[in-house]
């Protein structure tokens, strides 16, 4: 239920705050004060599309924010949890700022959210009806979607769907499997060739590296002799100015020098140091020459394998390195189509089953519609007949074919209208009267959201073409969902306004040469008041005035 709806530099409104209560809640006033601009803010914090332009002039952003109790919004409760958005209350706050750059940021309990978030979160709590609400009856998809809303077909719905998904995965899955024939032939005898060519070449993975290494080593081996060779000499050799020779007469000079001066032992250390690490870079330097590798054998083998992973790796078009995940790359294509004739007769198993079990809950679901377009058909003539239409009938047809494979069934629907006794049933899309269209509209979702509990129900003057009695049965068809749950009606009618439980007015006054609205929840004396302007219209007497006493009388004792 919506408890609470703050709005604030939205249109022409500079700010608003209500606090709603369950029952019928009725919003009168002049035309342009705003009513219907109250509905739009209700509709741009549950995700609607939104943009600058809706800023109220001189304003540098709009927002709205949504207050909404939980307790009988047991899926609500459940997608919050899903999403981990709740805050283990039994209730729900929205907010939606719209930038002046047009920039919209949402949130969900305070916590930044995506504009689809709000929108699928705001389906489980409210339902809009605005008064053109008749032009999406217009759609083949909808009618079908008004039968399984109001027969409560979720359970078999959802089954379906999730069948004919089954059915087009395998669907998919089974034309992508590689054909047979010639070509397939030709495929396999060309994939065995590629990946012989990379098995026998028997790649390991990091191997390329080590060849490249020692390939350089082998190439350069007598530089890398003779370099060595030097520098151990250098080092450790037999000439007078090896560096292991020069330290020890170094070292000699400074050790007869220490009675002299005693601070001459710390280089003398390094001195000593230093020749034990020449002299183990020598002995480091001549072991490194007894294992060079001369073998030029060697080296043209491995520039063979280098050359042999090269011409490989450029027929494939990947790198030397990529060669062993290309051949597996290569070993899994083959094996798919090696096995392809295996899984395609597998897939078609599963298909079959999976076809099979689409054809039963969608044989399920179709005897479910038949059973609730009937009830459906004989609760909207009820209403038409109140709505001042005796005679009038509506006529679901349902057209069911077998062969069609839809996430909503084998059924199509299409509702036909009878609007007078004894004239044929035609497409509501032919229906040539405004008025009789709105009052057929309203029948129709009257029979649908009757059912709908605890849900907030929004009405945007829904009642827009049908004057008189007929109005009134309005309002007392909107009071009964009330009774059962939320409603909120925007309405020109007196005969409807009267049927509110409760009544807020919409007025429009200028502040600072700015128009401004504000909304009042309405007395009962001022509520007679109010009546009576609608009833009355620029004069009232005291005969309207007590024709609005009269109407709210009888609205509160059911009459």
């Amino acid at each position: 239920m919506l408890t609470a709806l703050h709005i604030r530099d939205f249109a022409i409104i500079e700010e608003v705050s209500l606090t709603l209560e369950g029952g019928l809640t009725v919003l009168t006033g002049e035309t342009g004060a705003g009513k219907s601009i109250l509905v739009d803010a209700l509709e741009m914090v549950l995700g609607g599309r939104g943009d600058a332009a809706l800023i109220r002039h001189g304003a540098d952003r709009a927002e709205i924010n949504a207050g909404f109790a939980l307790a009988q919004r047991p899926e609500a409760r459940e997608w919050l949890a899903a999403h981990a958005l709740d805050d283990g209350e039994d209730e729900c706050h929205l907010r939606r700022v719209i930038q002046a750059d047009g920039r919209s940021r949402g949130f969900i309990n305070g916590r930044p959210a995506p504009m689809q978030s709000l929108k699928e979160l705001g389906e489980r709590l409210v339902e809009i009806h605005g008064q053109h609400e008749h032009q999406s009856l217009m759609h083949r998809g909808r009618q079908l979607a008004l039968v399984d809303d109001y027969g409560g077909l979720a359970d078999v719905t959802g089954p379906v769907a999730a069948a004919c998904r089954r059915v087009r995965e395998l669907e998919a899955e089974l034309d992508a499997l590689p054909g047979s024939g010639a070509e397939r032939d030709r495929q396999l005898e060309y994939l065995r060739h590629q990946v012989h060519e990379l098995e026998s070449l028997d790649l390991k993975s990091g191997e390329i590296e080590e060849l490249e290494a020692d390939q350089r080593r082998l190439a350069h081996s007598r530089d890398l002799l003779d370099a060595c060779g030097r520098a151990a000499e250098r080092l450790d050799g037999e000439s007078e100015l090896s560096v292991t020779r020069l330290l020890g007469v170094t070292g000699q000079e400074l050790e007869s020098l220490l009675e002299l001066d005693a601070s001459l032992k710390g280089p003398l250390d390094m001195l000593e140091s230093a020749t034990i690490q020449a002299r183990e870079a020598a002995e480091s330097l001549n072991r490194y020459l007894a294992d060079v590798d001369l073998d030029p054998e060697r080296l043209a083998r491995v520039e063979e394998r280098l050359g042999a992973a090269y011409e490989l790796a450029r027929k494939h078009h990947v790198r030397m390195e990529d060669l062993p995940e290309a051949l597996e790359s290569m070993r899994g294509e083959l094996e798919s189509l090696e096995t392809a004739d295996q899984r395609r007769q597998s897939l078609l198993e599963e298909l079959e089953s999976a076809r099979a079990q689409y054809g039963r809950a969608a044989g399920d679901l179709h005897e479910r519609r038949v059973e609730a377009a009937g009830r459906l058909e004989r609760d909207v003539a009820e209403l038409m007949k109140s709505l001042g239409m005796k005679g009038g009938a509506l006529v679901v047809e349902l057209d069911s074919d077998p062969e069609r494979l839809s996430p909503t069934g084998t059924d199509a629907a299409e509702f036909l209208i009878r609007t007078n006794p004894g004239q044929p049933a035609l497409p509501l899309r032919r229906i040539a009267s405004g008025g009789e269209l709105s009052r057929i509209a309203l029948a129709i979702q009257v029979a649908v959201v009757i059912l709908g509990g605890e849900r907030t129900l929004i009405f945007d003057e829904v009642d827009a073409g049908v004057g008189g009695a007929v109005a009134e049965i309005v309002g007392q068809k909107l009071r009964r969902l009330g009774d059962a749950g939320q409603v909120l009606c925007v309405t020109h009618l007196p005969q409807v306004a009267a049927q509110g439980h409760h009544h807020l007015r919409v007025s429009k006054g200028a502040s600072s040469a700015k128009a401004k609205t504000t909304v009042v929840e309405l007395e009962p004396g001022a509520r007679t008041e109010e009546v009576a302007r609608m009833l009355g219209g620029v004069r009232i007497t005291e005969k309207t005035t007590e024709h609005a006493r009269e109407m709210l009388e009888r609205a509160v004792s059911g009459e």
